[in-house]
């Protein structure tokens, strides 16, 4: 019974990836270029930089690292430097539109992949040397968490730059 549950949920987590895809591309859409690089304090990603992230860890953290799990777990995970990849890749100089189409791309992959998967192990464990074990399914459910910290940061953003591009009280719409 716990075997099946698992399965239905892991089903479930694969139509979530494909649902957020969806809501990011509404997020992302006619975005004026002053949001994009709009920041609501120092220090703080903007959009641009936030798609960017997205599409890094697309490609590089999650597909790639549940990837490695199922396929061998006995091998190093492939590296991850989210937050150096702000300065090395220069986020801040990347095209908006190109990176939303990007990573749109790249989730529309990763659903076809994992919808394509054959009977695979998501218990194949590996042993982080520092976090201890991590599963594929670990991978898979932090993948779709992931998607909803950014799904919320996104919409925190679209409303900060209403507040504070507007002298219109936002108070009736209710507290954030």
């Amino acid at each position: 019974m716990k075997n099946k549950r698992a399965n239905a949920m892991t089903g479930s987590l694969i139509l979530s990836l494909q649902r957020h895809q969806q809501v990011f591309a509404g997020l992302f859409a006619n975005v004026s270029r002053d949001q994009i690089n709009w920041r609501s304090e120092r220090g703080k990603w903007n959009m641009l930089e936030a798609v960017c992230h997205l599409l890094d860890e697309e490609r590089e953290d999650f597909r790639a690292r549940v990837k490695s799990i199922l396929d061998d777990p006995t091998q190093p995970l492939p590296p991850i430097d989210p937050e150096g990849w702000v300065i090395t890749r220069k986020y801040a100089e990347q095209d908006f539109d190109i990176t939303v189409t990007g990573f749109l791309n790249e989730r529309e992959t990763s659903v076809a992949w994992l919808k394509s998967l054959k009977d695979p192990q998501w218990d194949n464990t590996y042993q982080h040397p520092k976090l201890g074990p991590m599963s594929a399914r670990l991978f898979l459910t932090n993948w779709v968490a992931h998607d909803l910290l950014h799904i919320r940061q996104i919409t925190r953003m679209h409303y900060q730059y209403l507040a504070a591009n507007t002298d219109i009280s936002l108070d009736y719409a209710g507290k954030w």
